[in-house]
């Protein structure tokens, strides 16, 4: 990771930001659970780490409250849940009962919140929102998400404005999204699980249906999938293939398959946790 000096004179670092693809730095930091060493820490599991800009906040607490209640959907599927801002350990504590109190005791924050006061960490990792600062004149840690894989790379990432809360139902979409097509080659439509409701193969329901890779062949698409159906196009080409996922998927990871789909198309490197 390279930084550059702000241009406000103040020697300060600004973040050179991560991309899809990227290995996430390594870091260790304090949190309410402790001193988390990251590689370490997120060493082949998935991990969802949530930054947001301060403790005591009405949209932050709400979506810590959120995070915690769909965190043991998130364990199911494989997932670590860490949580960041630049407020220290302390308050963290102290403010992770007001958010169990207005979840009136439905919910406990039963994941790390790491306290970066220093901005060491968000500088790093690029979570930093420019536009807004502190007491401390100091930027505050952005709303913002990030999916990483077992392998240490970013996969997804998303950025929020501060005066927008995140969905708990997008975030379940996109890891269901993210677990199923390293387990298999296909891809998720555009509002995919709630897709193609109205579309039939061989009187069964292609609701939820995903897109299947071109590479695989029809005779394995029939082998793999329990349903399949490709669109005829004006184009003439058959690159529109829709199956229904089997309900019992592999459970091994293929990254051969996954890091080909990647938006950046870049060759896996070293794996990060060998550092």
């Amino acid at each position: 990771m390279e930084y550059r000096q702000a241009s406000c004179g103040s020697g300060a670092r600004e973040p050179t930001f991560l991309r899809v693809g990227d290995v996430v730095p390594d870091f260790a930091a304090s949190s309410t659970k402790g001193t988390i060493h990251f590689h370490r820490w997120i060493k082949g599991k998935w991990t969802v780490f949530f930054s947001h800009p301060a403790a005591f906040t009405p949209v932050c607490t709400t979506e810590l409250g959120m995070l915690a209640s769909v965190q043991p959907t998130l364990e199911q599927l494989g997932f670590r849940v860490v949580a960041m801002s630049c407020d220290d350990v302390a308050q963290h504590v102290e403010w992770e009962r007001d958010i169990e109190h207005h979840f009136e005791g439905k919910v406990g924050i039963n994941f790390p919140i790491i306290g970066d006061s220093s901005r060491d960490v968000a500088v790093k990792l690029g979570m930093v929102d420019p536009e807004m600062r502190g007491k401390d004149v100091m930027p505050l840690t952005s709303r913002t998400v990030f999916i990483i894989g077992p392998d240490g790379r970013l996969h997804l990432l998303m950025d929020y404005p501060d005066f927008v809360g995140r969905s708990a139902k997008e975030l379940l979409r996109v890891c269901r999204s993210l677990v199923l097509c390293a387990r298999l080659y296909i891809a998720t439509p555009a509002s995919w699980p709630d897709n193609h409701g109205t579309l039939t193969v061989d009187g069964k329901s292609m609701a939820g249906a995903v897109c299947v890779h071109s590479s695989i062949s029809d005779k394995e698409v029939a082998r793999r999938f329990s349903a399949s159906k490709t669109f005829a196009l004006p184009s003439g080409k058959k690159y529109m293939r829709l199956a229904l996922v089997p309900d019992s998927p592999p459970q091994s990871t293929c990254w051969e398959g996954l890091v080909r789909c990647l938006p950046c198309g870049r060759p896996r490197g070293d794996d990060p946790s060998d550092t």
